[in-house]
């Protein structure tokens, strides 16, 4: 029978500090951790908490000299000596120590500091829980173990997962990132709930967590988030899901029915101020479709002027931002304090410049407003606006009594004794008709004449091309910014199509607001009255006139498929003008996101993209997910990859370059390409909806006005 070798401990001692030196056997070099300051600071307020390991050193002959080196330890004994410099240890103040006789000291050294297990995340979660339950904050416990706060909130918010996830969590049934993720939403049963989805799904990464976690909820970012405050909300007894582990842009807000109540109350508040100046009419809603105000005359008001007063505080602002603009034109980053002042700045001119307009009250009282969000979450008021049934009846061109002759209108005729006779009745017998004096001229005659200098107008029109143009944007801006006035003799007309199906966030897109932008501006600087358009356009220099030509033009454009009405050659028009301007939907703004395109096209359609995009093998890799997980995944690697679906493209246009990604391989790319072609061949097709964004002023120069073009 074998005997068991029984082990003997290490005996441990105090040791005066003085007796210590620290041994070049300790085969830590590099600093990690925390400051030998914070450990000192640690060590005075809890003493030492671990013995340090020793040797003895010995002379050339093996005799002990009293003295030991510590090989295990020297960040310790570091700490101790800079107490001891500070004079808040004495130098013989004795040390706890564990005395080695064998062994390598390298060996002890580096068995100290690799085979010291970190503490379990879990364990760590636990005694934190267990310090604020005894009263410390999450500063102390910060400050106490030498951590970040956000550390010791981050580790406290694992009290918001369900202990049966914990528990799966401590048997390694899953990641510490998965763990995280089940903190976004507090709900014990739903968190249970998804994670038995993430046991039949092939996708269990974090944010495929969070997501489930979050659906129906509403991001902190959206715009009627903005508008109520997040503070309203949770005052109202809303709740935010909040994610401390990543980013989260203010967190999730959870009762969607309570936010859309909040946004409803708002709105109504802040509509009966405008409901008092006495409009017709107030159409109030969180967010209106774009084009909305289509087929509608926009009153022309007068910009109220500032007062003597209100003139001078905006002048002083307007210096103290040119001052601050030079002064720190080179600087990289502007200082906190100097960024703060430059929005109050601008907020308080954009007060001055957005004052709203006054209205003739006869108009007012027939016209509406239409109040909602815009997408920065403020308030939007577009006031001023004319429905079809409200417009005053058009009276026919000669509806006075007598023509310019003195005749009447009603088809009478006057005789010789100033008496009228009806219309197709002969005058009195025996009373001849009076042969002086200038009588009107015939219709007949009238549409003769009228015949040949028509003719004689299209001939000279036809051989003067400048007053052509005039003429033609006359007629298009009588129709495009003046509805109902009947001020031209051109029989030109011009459409412009609504947009039949508003895609996500079309109103507050980037393009929406520039091109709404540069339509305002052109009315605003447009006569008032139809009636001096003419002299308006002359007055104007040829840049200004082409470009606002453009603009008038660019209305027609109708370039959406619709299932209903079927234009092949008008759509390969649209790609003719999309290659003429180089049109490039990536710098315009759009991108393919799941509302946008991945959610709504089939899952062969989606790994096309992603092939075509980042290579075969990125593809491969998200095939096997269900579609909801697949468009995600999409979503994420597709981001500013500048990948278009087909009827995005410009024909010509090379789209590989804006894709190219270090993923794709020559083949790869070359067999992606293919895919792509093969499916959309199978005819699936997404609405093209077409935009411009411009920023034009017609009375500068041509190059400030498109300059946003």
């Amino acid at each position: 029978m074998t005997r068991v070798q029984k082990i003997v401990l290490s005996s441990s001692r105090d040791i005066p500090f003085n007796k210590l030196v620290l041994s070049q056997a300790n085969v830590r070099r590099i600093k990690a951790g925390i400051s030998i300051e914070e450990l000192a600071e640690d060590i005075a307020r809890r003493t030492l908490l671990q013995s340090i390991t020793v040797r003895p050193v010995r002379d050339a002959e093996g005799v002990e000299t009293g003295m030991f080196e510590v090989p295990a330890g020297g960040r310790r004994f570091r700490a101790l000596e800079l107490l001891v410099k500070r004079k808040r240890l004495a130098k013989t103040a004795p040390v706890p120590c564990v005395v080695r006789e064998d062994g390598i000291p390298e060996e002890d050294s580096l068995a100290e500091n690799v085979q010291r297990a970190p503490l379990h995340p879990l364990d760590q979660f636990r005694a934190f829980l267990a310090l604020r339950e005894k009263g410390q904050s999450e500063e102390d416990i910060a400050a106490a173990f030498f951590v970040a706060v956000s550390v010791v909130k981050q580790r406290l918010r694992l009290a918001s997962v369900s202990p049966k996830l914990l528990d799966i969590y401590a048997d390694d049934g899953m990641t510490l990132d998965q763990l995280m993720a089940f903190t976004v939403n507090g709900d014990h049963e739903r968190q249970e709930q998804v994670f038995e989805r993430l046991s039949q799904s092939h996708s269990k990464e974090p944010h495929v967590i969070r997501r489930m976690l979050t659906e129906g909820a509403v991001r902190a970012s959206d715009k009627r988030a903005q508008f109520i405050g997040l503070d309203a909300y949770t005052e109202a007894g809303g709740v935010i899901l909040r994610d401390l582990f990543q980013g989260d842009d203010g967190g999730w807000l959870q009762d969607a029915g309570l936010l859309d109540t909040l946004v409803a109350e708002k709105l109504r508040e802040q509509s009966e101020a405008i409901r008092a100046e006495g409009w017709k009419w107030i159409d109030v809603a969180p967010d209106f479709a774009y084009g909305h105000t289509y087929g509608l005359r926009q009153l022309r008001g007068e910009r109220i002027p500032l007062t003597d007063d209100e003139q001078a505080t905006r002048d002083a602002l307007q210096a103290e931002m040119d001052g601050l603009e030079a002064t720190y034109a080179e600087a990289e980053e502007l200082p906190d304090e100097v960024d703060r002042r430059f929005g109050e700045i601008e907020t308080a001119l954009a007060a001055f410049d957005g004052r709203p307009q006054a209205f003739d009250p006869e108009e007012v009282a027939r016209a509406g407003a239409f109040v909602s969000i815009d997408g920065s979450g403020t308030l939007r008021i577009e006031r001023g606006y004319v429905r079809p049934e409200d417009e005053l009846p058009i009276l026919p061109e000669n509806d006075a009594e007598t023509d310019p002759a003195g005749e009447p209108t009603n088809g009478a005729r006057t005789v010789h004794d100033g008496t009228s006779v009806p219309a197709g009745a002969e005058p009195p017998a025996g009373e001849p008709e009076e042969d002086d004096g200038i009588k009107p001229i015939p219709d007949r005659l009238m549409t003769e004449l009228t015949s040949h200098r028509t003719l004689a107008l299209r001939h000279a029109l036809g051989e003067n091309p400048d007053i052509a143009f005039v003429a033609a944007l006359h007629a298009l801006c009588l129709k495009v910014f003046y509805r109902y006035a009947q001020d031209t003799c051109l029989e030109l007309d011009l459409k412009s199509a609504g947009f039949s199906a508003q895609a996500p966030g079309l109103a507050d897109s980037t393009l929406a607001v520039a091109f709404d932008a540069r339509h305002k501006a052109w009315l605003a600087a447009l006569p008032k009255e139809p009636a001096e358009l003419w002299d308006g356009l002359m007055a104007f220099d040829g840049d200004s006139r082409q470009a606002l030509f453009a603009h008038c033009v660019s209305l027609s454009v109708n370039a959406i498929h619709e299932a209903y009405n079927r234009k092949p050659r008008a759509l390969a028009h649209a790609d003719r003008i999309a290659q003429a301007v180089d049109l490039d939907m990536v710098a315009a703004g759009w991108r393919p996101t799941i509302d946008a395109y991945f959610g709504r096209v089939t899952k062969a359609r989606i790994l096309a993209a992603v092939r075509e995009a980042k290579g075969v093998r990125a593809g491969d890799r998200i095939e096997h997910l269900k579609k909801a997980e697949m468009a995600a995944q999409a979503e994420t690697l597709l981001a500013d990859s500048g990948w278009l679906p087909e009827p995005l493209r410009t024909p010509g246009r090379d789209v590989s370059n804006a894709t190219a990604s270090e993923d794709i391989d020559t083949e790869d790319a070359r067999d992606d390409t293919v895919s792509e072609e093969a499916a959309a061949a199978g005819g699936e097709t997404a609405m093209v909806e077409d935009g411009a964004g411009a920023e034009a002023n017609s009375v500068v120069p041509y190059a400030h006005a498109t300059a946003a073009e």
